[in-house]
């Protein structure tokens, strides 16, 4: 059979999802990637309201992440870099901490910052110089522990482990108590320290929309639902059966396909609040942490103090909650806005809009880093992909589209081997 003529089906139009059009359409087939919203892009969009970008959540793009660099053209991106360090607000004057090699204006405010010890600062060099020689593999192949135990056994203190690991990874990792493996924060970590975080200037949604342009053999049905993966057919939510030769299941499996119904996935949530402010409290692009335990903001970002594409004159500041509460909308953002008076100082602001994510990322244990082609495999004809099979991050989300597009080629050129062998053979 033609390359052309096999109907392959992936569901979900994420990252992962358009990464395994992407490398499909370059081995010669021609996918159909299945939608159930309105437009391309997982948890990835961005919507402009009052000439503001909302990204739905608070993102960043990690320039170092070695699937973001062979997939995505991060000039045509035009990539907006954040500073390498954060503000911190701790009831007091905010203290300013960075990576001086990285970025000497922050060199002398690293080190007169009244955030943990010498020595911890220190500990952070070393641990910095650590995981940048440290190679992936080895990363993956660590006995895992929590972050927060990973913290303290390297030494660090308390009081540099509260007022700024937590909160900055609490926002990384979404949730609040450091839970998260080791694994992933040396990744993480390592991927700070010899990359950059950055943001399209046009927002996150950026980043699907280009991947969209690279698909000229790719059929896409937005708003249809999927019901159930079989064997060989999809049947949609509006009992519409399409038949399928092979499918890529490139969002949460277990509701799709029968076999899995008993291995639900976790997820992690977060709420995220965009204000219009007069001015700015951080003057530079850098993220805030709210140092306090006892408060539901985790961390603030002025995403005016990043070129974008919007034209609004004022500024645009997004909060993020990864705490669980039981509050309503309204109760939690009178909180959110208390919270910013006292621990932040912004005085006035004016509430936009709120995004309420309960699938932001996928809650793992056991995380890896790769995974082989073969692994994608739960059926001779359908394939998994997403973050969900590696670890919660962009660069998990395009690798596994990879991977899940290798593994089914592998199964076709079998197959046609096979036929060879068996036409010879007559």
């Amino acid at each position: 059979m033609d390359k052309t003529a096999y109907k392959i089906h992936i569901v979900g139009g994420g990252l992962s999802g358009l990464i395994a059009a992407k490398v499909l359409e370059a081995n010669g087939y021609h996918p159909t990637v299945i939608e159930a919203s309105g437009r391309l892009g997982g948890r990835l969009k961005t919507d402009l309201i009052e000439g503001y970008q909302f990204d739905h959540g608070f993102q960043v793009l990690l320039t170092d992440y070695p699937a973001a660099k062979k997939h995505l053209d991060f000039e045509a991106l035009n990539l907006q870099r954040f500073y390498s360090g954060a503000v911190l607000f701790n009831g007091g004057k905010p203290q300013t901490i960075g990576d001086p090699l990285r970025d000497p204006s922050l060199l002398f405010k690293t080190l007169w910052a009244n955030v943990g010890s010498v020595a911890d600062k220190l500990k952070i060099l070393r641990l910095n110089r650590m995981l940048k020689q440290k190679p992936l593999e080895t990363i993956f192949n660590t006995k895992e522990t929590t972050t927060l135990d990973y913290l303290k056994q390297f030494g660090f203190s308390d009081s540099i482990i509260q007022s700024f690991f937590r909160p900055f990874f609490s926002g990384i990792f979404l949730e609040p108590h450091l839970a998260t493996s080791s694994r992933m924060f040396e990744f993480v970590y390592k991927m700070f320290g010899s990359g950059h975080a950055a943001l399209p200037k046009n927002g996150i949604q950026t980043i699907p929309e280009q991947l969209k342009t690279e698909l000229k053999h790719t059929t896409f049905r937005l708003n249809t639902r999927v019901h159930a993966v079989k064997d060989d057919k999809i049947i949609l939510e509006d009992g519409k059966e399409l038949p399928s030769h092979f499918t890529i299941v490139a969002t949460a499996p277990e509701q799709l396909i029968f076999n899995l119904k008993s291995q639900k996935l976790g997820w992690k949530s977060c709420e995220t609040f965009y204000f219009e402010t007069e001015s700015r409290v951080i003057s530079k692009p850098l993220i805030g942490l709210i140092s306090n335990t006892e408060a539901l903001i985790n961390n603030i970002f002025y995403h005016t103090s990043l070129k974008t594409s919007g034209s609004a004159k004022k500024e645009l500041l997004s909060v993020t909650v990864v705490k669980d509460t039981d509050m309503d909308d309204i109760g939690l953002r009178k909180q959110v806005v208390q919270e910013l008076k006292d621990h932040c100082k912004i005085e006035s602001v004016r509430f936009l809009k709120q995004y309420s994510i309960p699938y932001a990322l996928p809650d793992l244990k056991n995380i890896q880093y790769d995974i082989a082609p073969t692994e994608t495999k739960i059926k001779d004809t359908i394939f998994l992909a997403g973050d969900h099979l590696l670890n919660g991050s962009l660069n998990a989300a395009m690798l596994s589209g990879e991977r899940a597009a290798q593994g089914l080629m592998e199964v076709l050129e079998e197959r046609q081997d096979l036929a060879h062998f068996t036409s010879d053979s007559l």
